[in-house]
């Protein structure tokens, strides 16, 4: 198969891009420098700070800080991922027809989309008024949310797909996505720290006031309430942290930069896709592996979203924790910061989709627990180790795998070349469309179980709804996302085959 494969190539291939490919032999044997790894892996963390917090606070900021109705809540947070995972097929098709600049084809595009990603975050944090109506808070925070989600599918998107142009070959790019995952698990764990201490002072405040009052539902209507001062503190720390976090974008930004040069892989392209958008769509979404990959990773990462987006409000009213919530989701994440190292030694001596089944088996015990525990914050601090040690698998196995894919396809289609951006835009659309959903979902079942925005207390419908959204639900989602994983056909001996292929196509060009 290698040597048809690659005798098809250079019968479709032009003289110049021979040439071109033939230059390319020592670049894919050489390996990446460490700094080229490490400058490549801080451009991760702007999207996993951001989506950290929107994942963990915007929920609550918009129910309990902006108090507006959980029935816009849901509206916003469903069709904000939903216009988020439609703009990454469309950000894929339009990186995917750019051509190739002095700086490459897809640094430009994370350049010149951060300042605008920068400011829209900030504004998505912004609390216009003291006292809104319905339509002017729904049309703001929608508006900001949909421009922040388009100007970070402009960086994220091509950020993704850099990760096959880095250079050397998928030993290097394996190590490179490693570095990736646990720079973005610090991202994580920034993100939580900044937002979480900044702002979680004032929801402990606030927590502690509702602990000495009585029939609280209407409470905020009183001017005179101390209630309305921690509220008044807490939006002004909810912009605060949002500015220190788009500095940090920026500067994160501009270190990738600085330090990385696009590399042409083998059997790819840096120039305009030749072939039309939807010839290349079909191709992608017909190729076996992919589907597989993809919808094992949207049922896994709908579990785990599921879970996170409810978090803070499971443990403000349903587990009595809400003083310590931001300390709890900082301790899961510096879990997983920290075990990221673990999951990339055991995906090099296991294989990967045996090592991603370890990761998620760990997950369910934690949330049940979790669940089933009211108030106990040390039993607490143990599960959110767990569940974090869980996180970072599914930050990492999932990435891990789609270069594998691609390369895949590749070899069994070696004249269709710019594909890459195709290939990570719909990776990330099904992901952002199963985070969108899970919260949509999470929201509407909030506002029909009676959830008042607000108050301090809640029925006790809200919190069984809370507790089926914590646990039951994200854990089928988590088994059907392992079922489908087990049919997932790439192994390591696949895998190492793939890799003999290329090597024979770069080795004769």
């Amino acid at each position: 198969m290698a040597e048809t494969s690659t005798n098809t190539l250079i019968s479709h291939m032009p003289a110049g891009s021979k040439r071109r490919a033939a230059g390319d032999e020592d670049a894919f044997h050489k390996g990446l420098p460490l700094s080229r790894k490490l400058c490549y892996a801080v451009g991760g963390a702007p999207y996993q700070m951001t989506s950290t917090t929107k994942g963990f606070f915007l929920q609550i900021f918009l129910l309990d800080v902006v108090q507006m109705d959980a029935f816009y809540v849901s509206l916003i947070l469903f069709m904000g991922r939903a216009w988020d995972a439609i703009t990454d097929p469309l950000v894929g098709y339009v990186v995917s027809k750019s051509g190739r600049t002095r700086i490459g084809k897809l640094i430009p595009w994370l350049v010149f989309s951060t300042p605008f990603g920068v400011l829209s975050y900030i504004m998505m944090w912004f609390t216009p008024k003291d006292t809104m109506s319905p339509a002017f808070s729904f049309s703001w925070y929608f508006i900001m949310c949909c421009l922040f989600d388009t100007f970070m599918s402009c960086y994220h998107v091509p950020y993704s797909s850099l990760n096959m142009f880095l250079g050397g070959g998928q030993k290097d790019r394996d190590s490179a996505t490693g570095f990736r995952m646990g720079m973005e698990t610090f991202g994580t764990l920034a993100g939580a720290v900044i937002q979480g201490q900044i702002v979680g002072v004032y929801h402990a405040k606030r927590a502690v006031v509702c602990s000495g009052l009585n029939h609280t539902e209407n409470i905020l209507q009183n001017h005179s309430s101390p209630l309305l001062d921690t509220l008044h503190n807490t939006r002004r720390a909810y912009l605060i942290a949002a500015v220190i976090l788009g500095v940090l974008y920026f500067l994160c930004c501009l270190v990738l930069f600085l330090g990385v040069k696009e590399q042409l892989a083998p059997l790819s392209i840096l120039d305009r896709l030749r072939m039309p958008y939807l010839s290349g769509l079909r191709m992608v979404v017909k190729h076996s592996p992919y589907v597989r990959l993809v919808f094992g990773f949207l049922f896994c990462s709908l579990a785990f979203q599921m879970a996170q987006s409810n978090f803070a409000l499971f443990c403000t009213h349903a587990a009595g924790l809400g003083a310590y919530f931001q300390h709890l989701v900082l301790i899961m994440l510096t879990s997983a910061t920290l075990s990221v190292p673990l999951w990339q030694t055991l995906l090099v001596r296991l294989e990967k989709k045996t090592t991603l089944f370890i990761g998620m088996l760990i997950y369910a015990p934690a949330l049940v627990i979790i669940a089933s525990v009211q108030g106990n914050l040390p039993v607490f601090i143990v599960m959110s180790i767990m569940a974090g040690f869980s996180l970072a698998s599914l930050y990492l196995l999932p990435w891990s795998m789609l270069p594998d894919v691609i390369d895949d396809f590749k070899v069994r289609n070696p004249t269709s070349k710019g594909l890459e951006p195709i290939f990570y835009s719909c990776y990330v659309f099904f992901n952002k469309f199963g985070g969108g959903v899970s919260v949509g979902i999470s929201t509407m079942a909030l506002h029909f179980a009676g959830y008042k925005s607000g108050a301090c207390s809640h029925n006790a419908t809200v919190i069984t709804t809370l507790r089926v959204l914590f646990a039951p639900v994200p854990i089928a989602l988590l088994l059907v996302g392992m079922v489908l994983f087990c049919f997932y056909p790439i192994n390591e001996a696949r895998r190492q085959q793939i890799q003999e292929e290329l090597r024979k196509a770069v080795t004769v060009l």
